[in-house]
């Protein structure tokens, strides 16, 4: 067994013993109450969901195990001569919940080289598709393909017990993670590239090796692919894809088929789809605008139209957090640092100082402060990456740290199937009246 996977064996082992604890003692005790509104508009705000990986604030932001981007930017191990953590050691965090040492990261990394070999018959599927397919289609059918190499659904068909789901779930984690890098770039060369496509070098990190197979070999984007793919990793258990993932793997769908499912809900727009929304927009009012760098009262024109149009400014707003989010102060500092005279990163920075302004005068909008999304499209673009429709495979990349650590969890606590209950809205009617029970089994 590894040195990681035994890690987790036990912390799972510790935490699965509390947990039986816990609804022993405490099982029958209310945790909250669902208003009729909740039920109709999304679930916003009823608690129903355990993820272990992080959680997230309204007012702080996300918190990986209780650490905030800033201190995991200062804790986490870095590469060498670099300043911005290693996704290793934040998918470290997240599974083992201690902070990893620098030899703790390098393991991982070691650990996913040896891992990253992609069979070619999953390339052979993806280029059965037209290359006008979606990135994000792209990159769930070479998911899909590397469905064939699943630990978990192999054992499982052979009868493994209920106590080893965790450790082809495990398995199955690391080797996704380890050949995600080598799908997306795959896609990226195909697509925008004439399907010239960079092998791996296995003597780089994950995600300097990633930005290396896309074709970029600037130390400073190697440096926002680490930043990157920290800061998108996870964002607790109610999102579209962390909860897809939860939930499609709750029926014992192996890893592959549960990351795909997440994968297909983080390419809409409401979700993950969004930063190509951010980008397309500000291209839009740039050009509307006939200006690389548009004014503050230029800005806040545009964004008036653009709401009075019904439409709504992408980047803006988010269903949990009450202020900046901290992604985007990350990257933020990230743009000051690297690119400060850049037109469109100092766009991105006049939007901010204009659009709360704007967006807060409107009573219903809780939330006038940019979310993760608003910023990093313009870092892409500083690089020379100017396809933001593959920005979100980007995103996807990252968020299967998460997701996949937290399945992880799921299976060692032995979650069970996750199936809430409905209601009818006849039912709900029947309830006001005093006719029916509507909270029953």
């Amino acid at each position: 067994m590894g040195v990681v996977k035994e890690r987790f064996r036990v912390k799972a082992d510790q935490l699965s013993a509390d947990v039986k604890e816990i609804l022993k003692e405490h099982g029958d005790k209310t945790i909250g109450e669902v208003k009729l509104s909740q039920i109709y508009q999304g679930m916003r705000g009823i608690t129903g969901l355990v993820t272990e990986t992080s959680l997230l604030d309204a007012q702080d932001g996300i918190r990986f195990r209780g650490y905030s981007i800033p201190e995991l930017q200062a804790k986490l191990p870095k590469a060498e001569g670099g300043d911005e953590p290693l996704p290793e050691g934040l998918f470290y965090l997240m599974l083992v919940g201690e902070l990893p040492t620098d030899e703790d990261a390098q393991h991982m990394s070691s650990v996913w080289q040896r891992r990253s070999h992609v069979p070619n018959y999953v390339f052979d599927t993806i280029e059965s598709l037209p290359e006008t397919a979606h990135p994000m289609t792209q990159f769930v059918v070479g998911i899909m393909a590397l469905q064939t190499e699943s630990q978990f659904a192999r054992r499982y068909a052979e009868g493994m017990s209920k106590k080893e789901y965790w450790d082809a779930t495990f398995d199955d984690a690391m080797d996704l993670i380890a050949r995600l890098p080598r799908i997306a770039a795959y896609v990226y060369r195909r697509k925008y590239k004439n399907g010239k496509h960079i092998q791996p070098n296995g003597l780089l990190d994950w995600a300097g090796n990633f930005a290396h197979m896309l074709g970029y070999n600037d130390e400073s984007f190697r440096e926002l692919m680490r930043l990157y793919m920290t800061i998108h990793a996870d964002h607790e258990g109610g999102n579209v894809s962390a909860h897809t993932v939860h939930l499609v793997g709750s029926a014992l769908s192996d890893p592959y088929l549960a990351l795909a499912a997440g994968m297909n809900g983080l390419a809409g727009p409401l979700h993950g789809l969004a930063n190509q929304e951010v980008i397309k927009w500000i291209f839009e009012m740039r050009k509307e605008i006939g200006s690389d760098l548009p004014t503050k009262e230029q800005i806040e024109e545009y964004v008036k139209r653009t709401l009075a149009e019904g439409k709504v400014v992408p980047g803006y707003g988010h269903a949990v957090l009450r202020k900046t989010d901290p992604r985007f102060e990350a990257q933020m500092e990230f743009g000051k640092k690297h690119m400060p005279d850049d037109p469109l990163v100092q766009t991105v920075w006049n939007i901010y100082e204009t659009v709360p302004n704007v967006l807060g005068s409107i009573a219903k909008i809780k939330n006038p402060w940019p979310n993760v999304d608003a910023h990093s499209g313009a870092l892409l673009v500083h690089y020379g990456m100017v396809e933001y429709e593959f920005y979100t495979v980007l995103f996807g990349v990252s968020r299967a740290l998460g997701v996949l650590a937290s399945l992880c969890w799921d299976r060692a606590l032995g979650f069970p199937l996750e199936r809430p209950k409905s209601v009818s809205t006849r039912l709900v009617k029947l309830w006001l009246e005093g006719k029916e029970e509507i909270w029953g089994d």
